[in-house]
């Protein structure tokens, strides 16, 4: 139930939200609305999920046997808007959840 793959499902799908709020609505907020409460509330989090997506993906790259082409895309996934969203389609959807 709490293998590191769902771990991983759960951080990539947080992590992409959180990007899109950052981006799409705190990044806004703070420029057009000269109010950065928002990218300081969400900035933080945000750090945080996106590590942990990085680090469990170095993790897990071994045990889903991703070449070095898949790895890439995964970890570039992270800076993309959206791109956690394919990566659980194209990559994990597929996976036995152990």
């Amino acid at each position: 139930m709490f293998s590191l793959l769902n771990i991983f499902r759960v951080v990539a799908f947080l992590e992409g939200v959180s990007y899109i709020l950052l981006l799409f609505i705190a990044t806004p907020i703070k420029y057009f609305g000269n109010d950065p409460q928002y990218v300081k509330l969400l900035g933080m989090p945000h750090g945080l999920l996106f590590i942990s997506y990085v680090v469990l993906a170095i993790i897990l790259k071994s045990e889903l046997k991703w070449t070095s082409k898949q790895f890439a895309i995964v970890l570039l996934a992270s800076i993309i808007p959206f791109g956690t969203f394919y990566v659980e389609k194209a990559y994990l959807k597929s996976q036995n959840d152990g």
